[in-house]
């Protein structure tokens, strides 16, 4: 996810050009599935998001879709949860989902690479990304495929959205709660994305009651409306998400859907993918919703920050997405994130035409 920086206050939008609070591509991760980004001045905001929300908001297939049900949360009464791969305890957790938040990164530099013309990307309904400015973006996001794009905040100046693609504003935070922004997010999108990780100090920091007071006003836009997205815990009792949702419920307001994030910290292929398709498994049993998977990618957070090769994490890609494509309830997905840099060694373009490995992955993933 993306934040107003680190060290910053939410003051209600989110600056230009920074990238998600994860900058550095450092996080303090809860181990294996459980996410958190560092992206600070000195790697020390830990960052681990989840996120669940309620009714069908968007068709797998398709030109992007109006929700095609919308229920009542009451009417939607959380089923016993399903084992996931997270334990209890989240800073112990062994497998667990987590989300981070973009923040401010350098113009990427060219480097070597193959130039990957707009063509050579393939695409379907469910594939986005998550965007912030750098050299080239706009030419990077029409070549990489993506069919949706966010940029953590209502508008996205400075990145001009390709034939097709659609973009999905998100209302990062409390203080984002205006009058502007609410007007701008329903005149800029069909869908909306909900809070950035209120359960994190680093991120939207907001406890359940001011969150449940603040709800309204984002449904009433009348936007089809996306669920806090946490840093952890989605799919556990008691957790900032459970009490939301409970409180959502009891409230009779409106979720549409689940936006979750997943970071992993098992480098080895089908393990990593069986703890995605575990985690997500797991949320989706609890709330009977359809998902967007707004973040994820591999970054292991246990022992500081660890990437694995781009040989691994191309491959991770290509069989995460695959696997992706065949849950009628994951309704998107978002890669973290559109560019590369030293620090966000997850990136896929490091210039408007020139895809890393990781890049030409995604380019290919339906």
């Amino acid at each position: 996810m993306r934040g107003t920086g680190p060290g910053r206050a939410d003051t209600g939008t989110v600056t230009r050009g920074a990238h998600p609070d994860r900058r550095g591509g450092l996080r303090s991760r809860i181990p294996i599935g459980a996410k958190r980004l560092l992206w600070p001045l000195a790697v020390a905001a830990v960052v681990v998001v989840l996120v669940t929300g309620v009714v069908v908001a968007v068709q797998p297939t398709g030109p992007v879709p109006a929700p095609v049900a919308t229920q009542a949360v009451d009417a939607l009464a959380p089923t016993n949860p399903a084992p996931s791969p997270p334990t209890a305890t989240p800073p112990a957790a062994t497998a667990s989902p987590a989300g981070a938040t973009p923040t401010p990164t350098p113009a990427a530099k060219p480097t070597t690479g193959r130039p990957v013309a707009p063509a050579a990307a393939m695409t379907s309904k469910r594939k986005g990304v998550g965007v912030w400015t750098f050299d080239g973006v706009s030419q990077a996001l029409a070549n990489s495929g993506a069919s949706w794009y966010y940029t953590w905040d209502v508008a996205h100046q400075g990145v001009a959205s390709p034939k097709g693609a659609e973009f999905v504003p998100m209302i990062w935070g409390a203080k984002s709660v205006t009058a502007s922004n609410l007007q701008q997010a329903k005149k800029n999108g069909r869908q909306l994305l909900g809070f950035n990780e209120p359960d994190m100090g680093g991120q939207a920091n907001m406890t359940v009651e001011q969150a449940l007071e603040l709800w309204p006003q984002l449904e009433a836009t009348g936007l089809p409306l996306g669920s806090p997205a946490v840093a952890w815990g989605g799919d556990r009792t008691g957790e900032w998400l459970d009490r939301f949702m409970t409180g959502a419920k009891q409230r009779g307001y409106r979720v549409d859907f689940m936006a979750l994030h997943w970071y992993g910290g098992d480098f080895t292929t089908a393990n990593a993918v069986n703890q995605l398709r575990s985690y997500l498994q797991a949320v989706h049993d609890r709330y009977r919703l359809p998902i967007w998977l707004t973040e994820f990618a591999l970054i292991d957070f246990s022992n500081g920050v660890a990437f694995p090769t781009q040989a691994q994490q191309a491959a991770f890609l290509t069989a995460a997405t695959r696997m992706l494509g065949g849950l009628s309830w994951l309704h998107r997905y978002a890669w973290f994130g559109l560019p590369a840099t030293d620090k966000d060694q997850t990136g896929l373009f490091r210039t408007g035409s020139t895809a890393t490995a990781v890049g030409r992955a995604y380019q290919a993933a339906r």
